[in-house]
């Protein structure tokens, strides 16, 4: 008799739609769809997805407790022996929503849980409440995750013990585990110095934490004349998100003029970000982008001048490669424009 799984995907995995279509609640089919057929595949007859969950990123992003539930009441019903979600590689909002799932179903139905994305995806830092597989970071790496996933969604199934997580490919959570190398320390640690040595790729057995260290800017010796820009991961934009920023996991940033702005009115400017009670910052936007103080420091010549533009994304979810991608491209914009001093808000 075969192991029955359930699958989680997205719209897009589902062959759906893409953002257009993000929107959509979640659906229950019989059978695999789209990558479940790799797990499958993998499983040779030994295990079977009896049914797939298709929700969109946007619809879990802004109805997640909704979302929850009703994923919930479906696994509950079909009591599967393992619930695999994605794989969502460098998929922000895809990401959180296996990661969150996986949760919610392992702490309150006791049904083993894996899925599978990048390293640096937002979901990725859940790695210790739940099994997380190390992918690429795009689905090109589907035909090398989806084998690892399904060998290691076997282990689950069958209640087999955890090799390491450099044995069994999921990203480290914490949890040590002996086992036995092939050669000594020692032989190893002289062919890893001489891979460095001459150039060669070596990957090190005790990897250190990756901090960036960003040197302070020299001050600026007279604010009078100083060009300020305002910029934000509260997600404050036109009302109506013109740009359809995403509420989580935001794959870009908006550029606002303010020209000739005094003051943000909730008439005209709201937050788009998912992440916190929007009420107050609907209600008065400039208590997450402050241009009413930095214009009454204009006029009072504290500043030379409030720059035009500002910009915005939300840092819900956001992955921090993209994060850095998108101030990459800004800051490069503000140069241009002769900007002296950034003022980042967050929420």
């Amino acid at each position: 008799m075969s192991y029955r799984v359930v699958h989680y995907i997205n719209q897009f995995f589902a062959n759906i739609g893409g953002e257009e279509m993000a929107h959509i609640a979640p659906e229950l089919r019989e059978g695999k769809v789209g990558p479940g057929l790799a797990f499958e595949t993998a499983w040779k007859g030994e295990a079977v997805i009896v049914n797939t969950i298709i929700c969109g990123d946007s619809y879990f992003a802004e109805h997640e407790k909704e979302a929850k539930e009703q994923v919930l009441n479906w696994v509950k019903e079909i009591k599967p022996d393992l619930f695999i979600a994605g794989p969502a590689f460098n998929a922000g909002r895809y990401g959180y929503a296996c990661a969150n799932i996986a949760l919610e179903v392992q702490t309150e139905l006791g049904i083993p849980v894996l899925t599978g994305m990048y390293k640096e995806n937002p979901g990725a830092d859940m790695k210790d409440k739940i099994l997380v597989v190390e992918t690429a970071n795009s689905a090109a790496g589907m035909r090398k995750a989806a084998p690892t996933m399904a060998k290691l969604g076997m282990k689950l199934m069958k209640g087999e013990e955890l090799a390491a997580s450099i044995v069994d490919g999921y990203l480290p959570n914490g949890i040590r585990r002996n086992f036995f190398e092939k050669e000594r320390g020692a032989k190893r640690a002289v062919k890893m110095l001489l891979a460095k040595l001459n150039d060669q790729p070596f990957v090190t057995e005790f990897p250190m934490p990756d901090f960036d260290r960003v040197e302070p800017g020299k001050a600026i010796a007279d604010m009078s004349k100083a060009t300020v820009a305002l910029c934000t991961s509260g997600g404050i934009v036109p009302k109506g998100n013109p740009d359809h920023i995403e509420s989580s996991s935001a794959s870009h940033y908006g550029e606002y003029d303010i020209e000739g702005v005094e003051t943000l009115t909730s008439e005209g400017w709201a937050t788009a970000h998912g992440g916190y009670d929007p009420v107050y910052a609907n209600d008065e936007p400039n208590r997450v982008l402050p241009v009413d103080v930095l214009r009454q420091m204009e006029k009072e010549g504290k500043i030379g001048k409030l720059h035009r533009y500002f910009y915005t994304t939300v840092g819900n979810g956001t992955a921090v490669a993209s994060s850095k991608a998108f101030a990459a491209e800004y800051a490069q914009k503000l140069l241009k424009a002769g900007v002296h001093a950034v003022i980042m808000t967050s929420t």
